[in-house]
């Protein structure tokens, strides 16, 4: 019997594949290959969580922001799926929705310096000095270096 290992290739093996392909630099054939993996599950989590990381590296924030609202819709407990849909956020200049995304993923881990210091990017562009300043703050306590300097330029 013959059997072809395309024929046979499963959710998991394309997201296998896909993984191996973002880690060497290949983000086009990962978005296809997590595509393929989505395609025979609806409910992998983690392939559009992925798949939105890859959008959002090649700049495509309409995608990357509708995986990562799927990754919390299938698991609203994903601090990181909130934490990349903020960048994305951030990125669109819709701050409000920034902030929103880094308190949900705050709320979840609280450890994470990276939503510390995007929400007191966020705070910044909309005027708040105060609560910017103190998120730069928490964010340096858990260890960021770019809150550093975002706290040296904008909290004098």
């Amino acid at each position: 019997m013959i059997t072809c290992s395309t024929w046979a290739q499963s959710a998991t093996g394309y997201f296998d594949k896909a993984m191996k392909k973002a880690e060497s630099g290949n983000t086009k054939g990962a978005i296809t290959d997590y595509t393929k993996a989505i395609g025979m599950n609806s409910h992998f989590v983690e392939a559009y969580q992925n798949r939105g990381v890859a959008k959002f590296k090649l700049n495509d924030l309409k995608g990357a922001l509708a995986d990562f609202s799927k990754t919390i819709e299938l698991d609203d407990m994903n601090a990181d799926a909130f934490t990349g849909r903020a960048n994305v956020n951030y990125k669109l200049l819709n701050f409000k929705e920034t902030v929103s995304d880094c308190t949900s993923s705050l709320g979840l881990n609280p450890k994470d310096y990276i939503a510390y210091n995007l929400r007191g990017l966020a705070y910044n562009k909309m005027g708040d000095k105060k609560n910017a300043c103190k998120d730069f703050s928490k964010a340096i306590e858990l260890g960021s270096q770019s809150a550093i300097k975002n706290k040296a330029t904008f909290c004098r």
